[in-house]
């Protein structure tokens, strides 16, 4: 559970998040890639260089009719002339005779520290190539052979150096511009990732906005062409919108037929019983009307539960409010009517008939016990706190208040039971209140009673908000 709730919620945001880690990570992996082979491709030519410069030295290097090292090497580049360059060239004579030995003026008084053969040994053409450090600290890659020069044996070894900042140097200089190209190269992949994801999910905005129409009311089904995968589901919407329709509309033909039906029954019992006997009669008269009330009790239950959960059932919240106010003024015309009203308010997920008979029962009530005033406050439910836009849980407080005489605790707990009656004194039956609490709990709302601020009764409901 808590993993789905860090999911993003939204699908194009979850196909964007996936196609940047993918861009990411192949990206990642493409750049070492490509560094390692440009890395090991620049060695293998550092490495040719300087055996090349070293085969240009043993070709400028002889000995002389003393057995003594002679020649001038010119390999090409400046750095061998350039004191400390890290770029050297040494010949020196190999045996037991006096010390021989010809370098290129850019190793001054530095010396390298030489590997033996065991740690460096030469390959099959008699050659070895290490790293090493001169006595400066630094690093070299040195190529090295022995070749024989005179006629009397004598064996000269010839190293030809390079510095290996120079080579890292480059390497660096081939990462940043390799990294900088792979950057510009993601972002406008991502850009372009984007693009693709939001055009190609339009068809399902096309199905929201067509959802959301169908819940205002304004159309009945999915409308226009969509792509062929998800064609399907348009359809499947479609029929399952239609399929709830007819739900409906059977329940209401049955509840019609029941009510029918039986109407004829009760009426013939309530028509009999003025034929009976007093007693006999008002007995027969009291379980016909109760036989009455409840059948159209249970049928408004059913007329109810059909219609719950359907997205075809919207109620205007302000024009129904409005228009039985004003039904209200014109039968209390010395009462005084306040309508709090946010802005553009949510509609209900009820049926029409439902909600005028919620409220006009609540403003009934109120407009009998009022002294001169009546307030009508809608609200989001301030019991559930961070709904400032409806969702499939929010609900919507309706509270009507008067100025009347109100009630005590235990009138407020008795006042909600059917058919009970705390004043004889005003006209009326007694299922007022527990009209509007059988009805909001059908809808799975709820009715609080309490004292008002006017100083009456203030009666409350929260309402199921159908979702925008």
């Amino acid at each position: 559970m808590a993993a789905e709730e860090r999911q993003p919620r939204s699908l194009a945001a979850r196909v964007l998040a996936i196609a940047s880690a993918w861009a990411v990570i192949a990206l990642f992996v493409i750049g070492i890639l490509i560094l390692t082979l440009y890395r090991n491709g620049t060695e293998r030519g550092f490495r040719d260089l300087l055996r090349a410069q070293l085969y240009n030295l043993i070709n400028s290097v002889s000995l002389d009719e003393n057995g003594r090292l002679e020649g001038t090497p010119q390999l090409g580049d400046l750095r061998f002339s350039q004191p400390g360059s890290g770029w050297y060239w040494i010949v020196d004579i190999v045996g037991d005779g006096p010390p021989d030995r010809l370098a290129s003026v850019s190793l001054g008084d530095r010396t390298l520290t030489i590997p033996s053969t065991d740690v460096a040994p030469f390959n099959d053409r008699y050659e070895r190539i290490y790293t090493t450090q001169d006595s400066q600290g630094q690093e070299e890659l040195v190529a090295e052979t022995e070749v024989l020069l005179g006629d009397n044996g004598e064996i000269a070894r010839f190293r030809v150096t390079g510095a290996m900042a120079d080579f890292n140097a480059d390497v660096w200089a081939f990462s940043r511009q390799l990294i900088l190209f792979l950057v510009i190269f993601g972002l406008g992949s991502l850009l372009v990732n984007a693009i693709a994801i939001l055009f190609g999910l339009r068809p399902l905005d096309r199905i929201r906005r067509s959802l959301e129409e169908i819940r205002a009311g304004k159309t009945e089904s999915l409308e226009g062409s969509f792509p062929r995968e998800i064609a399907p589901l348009t359809g499947e919407v479609n029929a399952l919108i239609e399929n709830n329709r007819r739900i409906i509309e059977r329940a209401r033909m049955q509840v019609g037929n029941l009510a029918h039906s039986l109407k004829t029954p009760i009426a013939v019992l309530l028509n009999e019983s003025r034929a009976m006997e007093p007693d006999q009669a008002r007995l027969v008269n009291e379980q016909a009307t109760a036989m009455q009330n409840q059948v159209q009790h249970y049928l408004d239950r059913a007329r109810i539960a059909a219609q719950q959960n359907s997205v075809l059932v919207r109620t205007d919240t302000q024009k129904t409010i409005e228009r039985l106010m004003r039904v209200m003024e014109r039968l209390n015309p010395d009462t005084e009517f306040e309508l709090q009203l946010p802005g553009n308010p949510p509609n209900l997920a009820m049926e029409q008939h439902d909600v005028e008979e919620i409220l006009g029962n609540m403003l009934e009530n109120a407009g009998k016990w009022a002294a001169g005033k009546v307030r009508v406050r809608v609200e989001f439910d301030p019991s559930m706190p961070g709904h400032t836009e409806p969702d499939a849980r929010a609900t919507l407080a309706i509270s009507v208040e008067d100025d009347g005489p109100g009630m005590d605790d235990d009138e407020l707990a008795e006042a909600v039971k059917r058919g009970r009656r705390l004043d004889e004194s005003k006209p009326g039956t007694g299922l007022g209140l527990s009209i509007i609490k059988e009805i909001s709990e059908e809808y799975k709302g709820a009715v609080k009673l309490g004292r008002s601020e006017l100083g009456g009764l203030s009666v409350t409901v929260r309402l199921p908000v159908a979702v925008r």
